[in-house]
């Protein structure tokens, strides 16, 4: 930190609009930096005089690692800003308060623009400040007013946003000490109106379709460009290509580019099918955050997730892993403790991540037979449930979803959805991407060795058990090491075209679930323990290997 610097914590509950004040007050992206050697997701902004420390929202009904986090960062740091929302003000200045007894601070009060009546709303800021001793700003965060050159408000300022970004840093440079509690309350009950997600029956089925546009939109994007951009993109490549094979190279070195499973080889499907996909649920996963239909979606779903071991909030990381699996994992701090390891084992299992998805719509396609992402879906769905209420403890069929209030629905602005997507768009690029192409030249080095060849040899007699042919071996042996080797059952387009829909529905789904990808298990390890990944990795072969026979004996015996 800059010594000409000061250091503010922002405290607040989930969805008040912190990252957004943060955001418009410093006119920037948050600085690359872990706060306090912490990997959790405390995020710096900085401007000239000072930096905003943007901590996850608290829940204080859950043992979550997040909410963990935001206290830790707020026992570290001296000078505290709350942020709390005008509509739910009285509520959450009750809560929070305690947590902030006798430091120094503000009070920063958002979501202004849900006030009607803004005059009279003022008096009641104006007597709150007083009785707290700190300053009290009402602000629009996603609408900060810039002060103009002449130190006027700039042209065109809206004034339901409240106060300008410099009246709001000239406000936290006058901090007091707060209270433990305020006698003035605002007696303020601003409440959304109902959508039909909030509908009991409807509610849920109208929920679980949101969080299953992102992957109708996949498929699309798959049948519809991918397809032709994919020998394109190989054309372009086979330069590269021809001049590695031209070049002499160590064996070793030019399998690692040009082999069937070589960097070079794998271009085109990482770029043209992975990254799209990835962007697909990070934009839409974004969206649903901005605009606050996450929250919605959440409490909707809770009823029902709660039987099987999940809470609602749950069931939208598992979603998330449709995207990348990495951001997916990270993001379950915000998860109960009771909840956490089963979710991340929901992930491992049932999250189709963007080399899955797309490799398996790949497969679908090139037997002609696109039609069998409706029942592959819906056996992935069934068999995640149903893996997850074995798992789960009994505590987290009992947990409390610890979403006090409903959220406002707005149109998502795009910069917030970038914002929000972002952070799944880096996980994929630093972590997923490097480890990816790691992956490529282990692969490839092995099958130079002829290692991916015995282990395939090995197990032809397995197969049998699933009624698969030999050559489906391979391909489930190396999409145990990375998902996109769901691809290889291409690679024999006479005897995949001989296969019935049940056999490629079979060994489609055991290749994806049988073990999760060494990316998602690097990062388990890293976010959890060995010990855990382990025992995750364990359970999750055997009820895989038990649900794909179920699959093959029941569909025999009904077809």
């Amino acid at each position: 930190m800059s010594a000409d610097r000061e250091r503010l914590v922002l405290i607040g509950k989930e969805s008040v609009g912190k990252s957004a004040l943060a955001a418009g007050l410093t006119g920037s992206q948050p600085a690359d930096e872990n706060v306090g050697g912490s990997t959790v997701s405390s995020e710096v902004y900085r401007t000239d005089g000072f930096e905003l420390v943007d901590t996850p929202g608290i829940t204080l009904e859950a043992d979550s690692e997040t909410t963990r986090e935001a206290l830790a960062e707020l026992e570290a740091t001296d000078r505290v800003v709350l942020v709390v929302p005008a509509t739910d003000l009285d509520r959450d200045l009750e809560d929070l308060l305690p947590l902030v007894e006798g430091r120094p601070g503000a009070v920063v009060v958002t979501h202004w623009d849900r006030i009607d009546d803004a005059d009279d709303a003022e008096g009641t800021i104006a007597a709150l400040e007083s009785d707290l001793g700190v300053p009290v700003v009402p602000v629009d965060a996603r609408r900060l007013t810039r002060v103009a050159a002449d130190g006027g408000v700039a042209p065109g300022a809206d004034p339901a946003a409240g106060a300008d970004v410099g009246s709001v840093l000239e406000a936290l440079r006058y901090a007091g000490s707060f209270p433990v509690e305020t006698t003035t309350h605002a007696g303020w009950e601003i409440e959304p109106s109902e959508t039909i997600l909030e509908r009991p029956y409807l509610g849920p089925i109208a929920s679980a379709l949101v969080l299953l546009l992102p992957a109708i939109v996949a498929v699309w994007f798959a049948n519809t460009v991918a397809g032709e951009l994919d020998p394109i993109v190989g054309a372009a490549l086979e330069p590269a290509v021809g001049w590695i094979e031209a070049t002499p190279l160590p064996e070793p070195v030019a399998a690692a580019f040009v082999s069937d499973y070589g960097l070079l080889a794998m271009g085109p499907f990482l770029f043209v099918w992975a990254l799209p996909t990835m962007l697909i649920f990070a934009l839409f996963m974004g969206a649903y955050k901005a605009s606050g239909l996450v929250t919605r979606v959440t409490t909707a779903l809770h009823p029902v997730m709660r039987r099987v071991g999940l809470t609602g909030r749950d069931l939208v990381r598992v979603v998330m892993g449709f995207g990348c699996n990495v951001p997916a994992v990270t993001s379950t701090r915000s998860c109960s403790d009771c909840t956490r390891c089963t979710t991340i084992s929901a992930i491992s299992f049932g999250a189709a991540c963007s080399y899955q998805f797309p490799a398996t719509l790949a497969v679908f396609a090139a037997v002609g037979m696109s039609w069998l992402v409706v029942p592959y879906l819906a056996v992935l769905v069934a068999t995640t449930l149903l893996y997850v209420r074995l798992i789960a403890p009994p505590e987290a069929r009992t947990t409390s979803l610890a979403v006090d209030r409903r959220t406002f629905l707005e149109w998502p602005r795009p910069r917030a959805v970038w914002r929000e997507a972002r952070s799944s768009l880096a996980s994929f690029l630093t972590t997923a991407l490097p480890v990816f192409a790691g992956i490529c030249v282990v692969a490839a080095l092995l099958e130079y060795v002829g290692v991916l060849e015995r282990l395939g040899d090995a197990l032809v007699p397995a197969m049998g058990a699933f009624g698969l042919p030999a050559e489906a071996a391979l391909p489930i042996v190396l999409a145990s090491i990375r998902k996109d080797g769901i691809a290889l059952l291409t690679a024999d387009a006479s005897g995949i075209a001989a296969l019935s829909p049940l056999q490629v529905l079979v060994a489609v789904y055991l290749a994806g679930v049988l073990l999760p990808c060494l990316v998602t298990a690097i990062t388990v390890a890293r976010e959890v323990s060995a010990r855990f990944v382990a025992r995750m990795l364990a359970r999750q072969a055997a009820a895989a290997v038990a649900f794909a026979l179920a699959l093959a004996w029941t569909g025999r015996l009904l077809f």
